[in-house]
């Protein structure tokens, strides 16, 4: 009761409430919620204070940003305030505002995936799938929407897609269920640590995933985990490059990566017959990608 007394007093702020309601309908980051409240940040992070305070809402960190989600399900007893609030007249048009929001967030993820990402490859991705026979348990670090992992999943027999962005990965989610694709699971994990059994997967495919984590070598050390003994890891990458703009826009930690190294970290992981193919320059980019493949032993 006590609890159920609190979250009245703490939604009788009529601000409050919009931002409740809103995280309710969507996982936000501050500056989202500043753009679709319009208050100032300190006054969004103050509410947000109060309302993880009382255990209704989560944050949590991914890609730099801090991103906050309703924390309560419908078993909670103060559920019938969330319908409450979802239900109220929307007198600021906080949800045609948020509807643009995440119209223009799906498309900066897919522009991002097809133009803004340096470097993408499909040429160097359909000479590497072509060889691939069907029927294999296949596990995509990094996937994002999910691109990737749906070209797959119309030859392998399960994807894993792993992904640490929960907008990223509802978006892929949403394009597999259009396509009506069953043989995916969807992962919101860690690369560095995955809880994926040892030597459970044929094929580990590294999209342009690597040059996102801290520690790449860990991600590498999971990938020769995963896979079962005669298993393939493919690894598309950026060659460095200068391009320090990727670091703020694209969230980029790594500007690229030398072949040789990464070659020299798988072999000292244990893969064998390592090959690479280096994609030839486009003129009118200044990144240019290499594929890697080794075999677990």
């Amino acid at each position: 009761m006590d609890s159920l007394s609190q979250a009245f007093r703490a939604l009788g702020d009529p601000t409050r409430l919009r931002v409740l309601r809103l995280v309710a309908s969507a996982t936000l980051n501050v500056s989202e919620l500043v753009s679709l409240v319009g208050v100032a940040q300190s006054s969004v992070s103050h509410h947000l204070a109060k309302l993880k305070a009382l255990q209704l809402i989560r944050e949590e960190r991914q890609g730099g940003f801090t991103f906050y989600s309703l924390a309560l399900g419908e078993d909670d007893a103060r559920w019938p305030l969330i319908e409450l609030a979802l239900q109220a007249e929307d007198a600021a048009g906080d949800r045609a505002r948020l509807e643009d929001l995440l119209r223009s967030r799906e498309d900066r993820l897919a522009l991002n995936e097809r133009l803004l990402e340096p470097g993408q490859s499909w040429f160097l991705w359909s000479n590497a799938l072509s060889a691939l026979l069907p029927a294999l348990d296949v596990c995509d670090f990094g996937c994002g929407t999910g691109v990737l992992s749906l070209a797959i999943a119309r030859w392998a027999r399960h994807v894993h897609a792993i992904d640490q962005s929960p907008v990223a990965l509802e978006a892929a989610r949403a394009q597999a269920h259009r396509e009506g694709r069953e043989n995916l699971t969807f992962l919101r994990e860690d690369l560095h640590r995955l809880s994926l059994p040892d030597a459970s997967q044929d094929l580990v495919v590294i999209s342009q995933s690597l040059h996102h984590v801290e520690h790449p070598p860990s991600v590498l050390a999971e990938a020769h985990r995963l896979l079962r003994p005669g298993g393939r890891l493919t690894l598309l990458e950026l060659l460095p490059h200068q391009e320090h703009w990727v670091q703020e826009r694209l969230g980029h930690r790594h500007l690229g990566f030398d072949p040789d190294a990464l070659a020299g970290s798988l072999g000292a992981l244990g893969f064998t017959r390592l090959e690479r193919q280096t994609h030839a320059r486009d003129a009118a980019s200044p990144f240019r990608v290499f594929l890697l493949t080794g075999v677990r032993p």
